[in-house]
């Protein structure tokens, strides 16, 4: 058992979490049109101006009609035009009239049903019905799906692909939004290596800057990736000209106790405030989160460990979390609910270990990973998800869990 979970100072997940949601302040709003709001929090609620549909119109191809007759099968009806979608031709029909119709074309007034064509038998100019139909059948009537003035998405919907379509097709054209931050990612340290030549010299590939450009972009952000060494009149430097041009600093690296560990002390000379240091959890227990504020401006900082994975496991609870925030979004995390396996062995730190979720006879399943050290990622081939472990509990096979899917 690790004794690092013995350390005083630390808080704890849920601590840590709370102080995200609640301590940064919300981004302004700006008005965007629709077709630039993917992935956007709406900030102002929006209300349908039109009735969906607008018009009454055809479910089906076939034939609108009109009778007033309740028994139709094998009644004939007189044929006296076309109506196909977009048509702005008006008919009237009259008792015992018909009229061949298109999907979404407009139904014309005097229509009483609507007999899909698979039921209509065509003899010359005349049609015969050869099945029974319901009185107003395969008709979409006006405001059917949504009625002028009725809400259509409220403060606080994301707008995902579902959204943006569903907004498009009543006709909306601009969303008032929350800003999205303005996020610039700092890679600290010496040790990057170029080339595979590289690896002899002690130093390694790159993870961490692929890894935040691809998870910001995801998310829908496109940030700026800056490399600067271990040393400290760089990093201060980095975080005097960064704290006023950005909403958010993420670094990877130099938030421990090292010698050659800044990221803490370098944002205290440019101003930073410390809101947490250190989180009772693994991987990622140095995390590091402050803030820097003036009266027009305010900057977040995000210390992740140095090593991928723990930067992966930080970035999907934490990260995610700070961006939402600032957006405006302050619910605390869903956590879904599962059931292990297998035994795990204890531990002093909760941790998030990286697993496999699948269902098994309407019960969620999670089967644990091999190679979870933070310095390894080989597994995220196979992780779906993230599950919280408590401390100091051998866990048995049917332990339930609590944990978050893994959605990039």
């Amino acid at each position: 058992m690790s004794g690092c979970g013995a350390e005083k100072g630390l808080i704890s997940i849920d601590e840590a979490l709370e102080l995200i949601r609640t301590q940064p302040k919300t981004l302004t709003t700006e008005v965007l049109a629709l077709a630039q709001g993917l992935n956007r929090y709406l900030a102002k609620a929006i209300y349908s101006e039109v009735n969906l549909p607008s018009f009454s119109q055809s479910a089906v191809d076939g034939y609108a009609i009109n009778s007033s007759l309740t028994q139709l099968q094998d009644v004939c009806f007189d044929v006296i035009g076309e109506i196909k979608a977009g048509s702005e031709l008006e008919y009237q029909l009259l008792d015992g009239q018909a009229i061949r119709i298109f999907t979404g074309g407009k139904i014309p007034e005097g229509t009483t049903h609507v007999a899909r064509q698979e039921i209509v038998k065509v003899e010359s100019e005349t049609i015969r019905l050869i099945e029974q139909i319901k009185s107003q059948a395969d008709i979409r009537f006006t405001g059917e799906e949504v009625k002028q003035g009725q809400l259509l998405a409220d403060v606080g919907q994301n707008i995902n692909i579902g959204a943006l379509a569903a907004l498009s097709m009543a006709g909306v054209q601009t969303i008032e939004v929350f800003q999205q931050p303005k996020v610039a990612v700092v890679i600290t340290g010496d040790e990057v290596a170029e080339h595979p030549e590289d690896l002899h010299v002690g130093k390694v590939f790159d993870a961490n800057g692929p890894l935040l450009k691809a998870w910001f972009k995801a998310y829908g952000i496109d940030v700026e990736i800056l490399h600067i060494a271990d040393a400290a009149e760089q990093v201060t430097a980095c975080f005097e000209r960064l704290k006023s041009l950005y909403d958010v600093i993420i670094t990877t690296g130099g938030v421990s106790v090292g010698d050659y560990d800044f990221v803490r002390p370098c944002a205290f000379e440019t101003g930073f405030e410390q809101i947490f240091w250190k989180v009772k959890q693994k991987p990622g227990k140095p995390l590091f989160f402050a803030k820097y504020e003036d009266p027009d401006h305010h900057c977040y900082l995000l210390g992740l460990p140095g090593n991928p994975a723990a930067v992966y496991v930080c970035m999907q609870i934490y990260g995610n979390a700070l961006l939402d925030t600032l957006q405006n979004q302050r619910e605390p995390m869903q956590w879904f609910s599962g059931v292990l396996t297998h035994g795990l062995k204890s531990d002093a730190r909760e941790r998030f270990l990286r697993m496999h979720a699948y269902f098994d006879q309407g019960q969620l399943k999670l089967q644990s990973l091999a190679k979870q050290q933070s310095h390894m990622l080989s597994n995220l081939m196979q992780a779906n998800c993230l599950v919280r472990i408590p401390a100091n509990i051998q866990l048995d096979a049917g332990q339930e869990l609590s944990g978050v899917f893994i959605h990039s």
